[in-house]
């Protein structure tokens, strides 16, 4: 089973864009909440609307946080947020400092996405393309949250544009000044790692130089790697939606690990090895809040 590092307050794992919890024979984080549950720790994923805008999400997070603590009797908790989930944590921590120890995102575009900016300036805001695109982005996230194992019946509500809009950095600019927490002082560098009690972490991946042959086709590899087209100030720094350093916030562990965006929630499944082991770092990083007292 491994030795037990148990963390002081629950963790709630919070999906991105398009999430899940559980779809018929699929897991949203691919095995990394049984991993660290086998280390002694318990573990709530909780499942948010499939697309919307960073503080419809981060309200819905607050009342999934409200429903652990009195479940579990635990007075606060750790957020864990992939993507697009990271900011839900950020606000939720921002909102409820004293409901939240820590908050770590991982591959979350906390200055916005060059992908979301190029989309964003191909549809017209309000135009057809822009209709058209969110009626079928909002009928996927539907759809899914039909098939969702968890809470069959669940109908949150939607909104796609204000979704692209919130991951642009013309819309992470308006975020960060309303919740500016862990925030760096400078592109690139690290924020604060307490704020109002609150813990911040960060960590992130890039594109690896190649894929690996050895693999076999990977389409969401093959996915990460024609988005990443779309970067220019970080081209060549990114995982195929979030740039490197757009991701930093808090104590940045580590913004290069040779993971896509996909790979980072272990969608490799065992297919790399050593360092390139996305489940090893979350492991590491139970450690890392078990010995901070979290």
């Amino acid at each position: 089973m491994g030795m037990l590092l148990e963390t002081r307050y629950p963790i709630v794992l919070v999906h991105g864009l398009l999430g899940f919890v559980h779809l018929p024979g699929h897991s949203y984080w691919n095995g990394i909440d049984v991993a660290l549950r086998r280390r002694g720790v318990a573990v709530y994923p909780v499942r948010l609307s499939g697309v919307h805008d960073n503080e419809a999400l981060g309200a819905q997070l607050l009342e999934r946080i409200a429903a652990i603590r009195d479940a579990s009797g635990a007075p606060r908790v750790n957020l864990l947020g992939h993507s697009q989930g990271g900011l839900s944590a950020r606000y939720a921590a921002a909102r409820r400092p004293d409901w939240v120890a820590s908050v770590t995102t991982v591959a979350t575009p906390n200055h916005g996405s060059e992908v979301a900016d190029r989309l964003r300036g191909r549809l017209p805001p309000s135009g057809r393309r822009e209709r058209l695109l969110a009626r079928g982005v909002e009928g996927l996230a539907r759809l899914m949250e039909r098939l969702e194992c968890a809470e069959p019946g669940l109908c949150l509500p939607l909104d796609g544009p204000a979704s692209l809009l919130a991951l642009t950095s013309a819309g992470m600019a308006a975020f960060n000044a309303r919740y500016p927490q862990g925030l760096p002082g400078c592109w690139g560098g690290e924020g604060a790692e307490e704020v109002d009690g609150v813990r911040y972490y960060s960590w992130s991946g890039i594109l690896p130089a190649r894929a690996d042959a050895a693999a076999g086709f990977d389409p969401g590899h093959a996915l990460c790697r024609q988005l990443a087209r779309c970067f220019v100030r970080e081209a060549g720094q990114n995982d195929g939606l979030v740039g490197r350093f757009s991701s930093h916030l808090g104590k940045v562990i580590r913004s290069d690990y040779p993971f896509d965006h996909l790979d980072v929630i272990n969608r490799c499944e065992g297919r790399r090895e050593g360092e390139a082991d996305p489940l090893g770092v979350y492991l590491e990083h139970l450690a890392r809040l078990a010995e901070a007292g979290l």
